[in-house]
């Protein structure tokens, strides 16, 4: 195993979601650790791991795409290490091997506490090192299913995986899914539904505030559904985030994802109730016709959801929420995505994740029903639903011209960044594209980019907002807060 000293250099590329993310920032704070340096180039490292999605069959192609331009590297510098992790290298590691022979290591998402040892493995004995999950804990209770010993290490190790604070973080509160909608490889991948114990996520969150953390969001592949045993009773997600809540220096608290049919009302009273819960929720329905939402076996209603959607927005005054979607679905008929249309058009989210179907091997809609929606088709849906929405959004932007907003400060916005690559200066301004230019985020998610000084990169700002976008609020300086 590499030592403190090792010397070697990691270059580490992420596909996916919220979950991947974290889990890149935990193996290369570990790696760190053992003395490797993070590179900034993949032609720059010694060692390049890829953390892998397999939802869509589009972020598989990525990696293969991504690991044959790597194929010419590794051949130019054999004693290069390639590795691949996460979901993909999970769901089909022999078809990476027979695809992409020159990686060294595949780990999947349950055994990344062990990326270190795989590295030294491969690297010793010029073999590929190759470790997957194979769980069977389903028939035990959720809220009694021991969490996987050397993810908890890894999680509760938590290095930094760069310099300089950490202004937002993921904490993991929840592995895995018991849902087996059947279009969704994730319970395959990510193994069965587990909560990790509350004691460990607050020391966790507590250490990460001690760092400098201002916002924590508890991540979970159904966040709401969290539960873990303990002392003879259960506790849910609105106790666990009152125990965060309580942390000195989180000044927000976020969960994401949710699943409809889980969700108890007593979140929404958290929400309410506790200052520093953020007003926003992440709440996928993925069609707004109930005969594709019962092929997809999402277990619930459209009017069942319009109910959710209803009573959160009576309890919680400000909400803002998000969704997602698929389009073309199989057995999908203009009927069904005009209904899905319908839905965003009268719950008015903030945004929207809009994803064309496609069949994931091992689903049970990649076994039993055939993808009979041509992709012309699905493209147009996709694009019909995304100019929907982007209305609604231009419209809920607009009406916010005026107003007083909070942000966390999160750094220098795109253009700003740019500027300064394109000049190699420090910060000076530069009229509207101004290398002063911040960028951060309400408590409804919504991103806002201003004029301002660096020192309130990681504060909480008063925001004037002065123009919208779809997209994006425009605003000056009030006050910091």
């Amino acid at each position: 195993m590499a030592d403190i000293n090792s010397g070697h250099t990691v270059f580490l590329e992420t596909f996916g979601c919220q979950m991947n993310v974290l889990d890149s920032e935990l193996v290369l704070g570990d790696l760190r650790a053992a003395g490797y340096a993070p590179a900034h180039r993949p032609d720059h490292a010694d060692v390049i791991l890829i953390n892998t999605c397999s939802v869509r069959q589009r972020a598989e192609a990525k990696v293969l795409s991504r690991l044959g331009e790597l194929k010419w590297l590794k051949q130019r510098r054999p004693e290069l290490i390639i590795g691949v992790m996460g979901c993909m290298a999970e769901r089909d590691a022999e078809g990476i091997l027979e695809q992409a022979p020159h990686v060294d290591v595949i780990c999947g998402p349950g055994e990344l506490g062990r990326i270190r040892q795989l590295i030294e493995q491969a690297r010793g004995n010029g073999k590929a090192a190759v470790a997957v999950t194979r769980d069977q804990m389903r028939r035990v209770p959720v809220a009694r299913r021991a969490t996987n010993d050397g993810l908890e290490a890894l999680d509760r190790s938590r290095r930094p995986a760069r310099e300089g604070p950490l202004i937002q973080a993921y904490i993991r509160v929840q592995r895995g899914c018991d849902k087996f909608c059947s279009y969704c490889v994730v319970p395959f991948v990510r193994g069965p539904e587990r909560s990790r114990p509350p004691a460990h996520i607050v020391d966790e969150a507590k250490r990460l505030a001690d760092a400098g953390t201002v916002e924590i969001t508890l991540l979970g592949q159904t966040v709401n559904s969290y539960a873990y045993e303990q002392d003879g009773r259960i506790i849910r997600l609105p106790a666990l985030l009152e125990r965060v809540h309580e942390i000195d220096g989180v000044r927000r608290l976020r969960f994401v994802t949710s699943f409809p049919g889980d969700f108890d009302e007593a979140i929404l009273h958290a929400m309410r109730d506790l200052p520093k819960v953020c007003e926003y929720l992440h709440l996928p329905v993925q069609s707004g016709s109930d005969r594709i939402l019962r092929s997809m076996r999402r277990g619930g209603t459209v009017g069942q959801y319009d109910e959710l959607i209803d009573r959160a927005r009576d309890i919680v005054p400000g909400l803002t929420l998000a969704g997602d979607f698929i389009v073309g679905f199989p057995g999908e008929t203009e009927g069904d995505f005009q209904a899905t249309c319908d839905l965003v058009r009268r719950t008015r989210y903030k945004n929207i994740f809009v994803f064309k179907y496609s069949p994931r091997p091992g689903t049970l809609a990649a076994r039993k029903i055939a993808d009979d929606v041509p992709m012309v088709v699905k493209r147009r849906r996709n694009h019909e639903l995304l100019a929907i929405q982007s209305e609604i959004s231009s419209d809920q932007n607009a009406a916010l011209v005026g107003s007083l907003v909070e942000v966390l400060v999160e750094g220098y916005s795109k253009a700003a960044i740019k500027a300064q690559k394109m000049n190699q200066s420090q910060p000076t301004h530069l009229g509207w594209r101004s290398q002063t230019q911040l960028t951060g985020r309400t408590r409804g998610d919504q991103i806002v980019v201003f004029e301002g000084s660096p020192d309130l990169i990681g504060q909480l700002a008063t925001i004037e907002v002065i123009s919208t976008t779809d997209l994006t609020l425009h605003g000056r300086l009030a006050e910091a807060v």
